[in-house]
């Protein structure tokens, strides 16, 4: 059974009522389900990242991807600071409810902190242990989010 535990006002409990009952992702295994952006047009992974039901619910309810941010403990709007917002094209859950794959529109062209298109723009060489970057810094960072 769903653990509401204090997080979610009447309207996240209206949009999570079809998840419920259509036996969507299960929020009773963990509060957080990692959840993996794909790009919608290409097929890139382009991050992964944690959501918990409010998220979940925000996200069905605004079309735009909301995630829990593990460091700071809230709600974290993809793009607040950036701009780089991901609008959902689909969701999916995995075979045991627990894995979220959100196929997106991402604006911007940066899904990642550092600039990157993806998070996971670093490569490792299977037999060498060599680490390449293989992808373009699209932004500095410094001067996005002034750290």
């Amino acid at each position: 059974m769903f653990r509401w535990r204090g997080i979610a006002p009447a309207t996240t409990r209206k949009f999570l009522r079809p998840m419920l009952e259509t036996n969507g992702p299960d929020f009773s295994k963990s509060d957080l389900l990692p959840v993996i952006a794909q790009d919608a047009e290409t097929g890139d992974v382009l991050m992964l990242a944690y959501m918990n039901a409010e998220a979940y619910a925000e996200t069905l309810q605004t079309g735009r991807v909301c995630y829990f941010s593990r460091s700071r403990k809230k709600l974290w709007r993809k793009g607040e600071e950036s701009g780089n917002v991901q609008h959902v094209k689909a969701i999916f859950y995995d075979c045991d409810a627990d894995t979220l794959l959100v196929k997106v529109n991402q604006v911007g062209g940066a899904a990642c902190h550092e600039g990157y298109k993806s998070c996971f723009f670093r490569q490792i060489d299977p037999k060498t242990g060599t680490v390449t970057v293989i992808g373009e810094r699209l932004f500095d960072p410094k001067a996005v989010y002034g750290k």
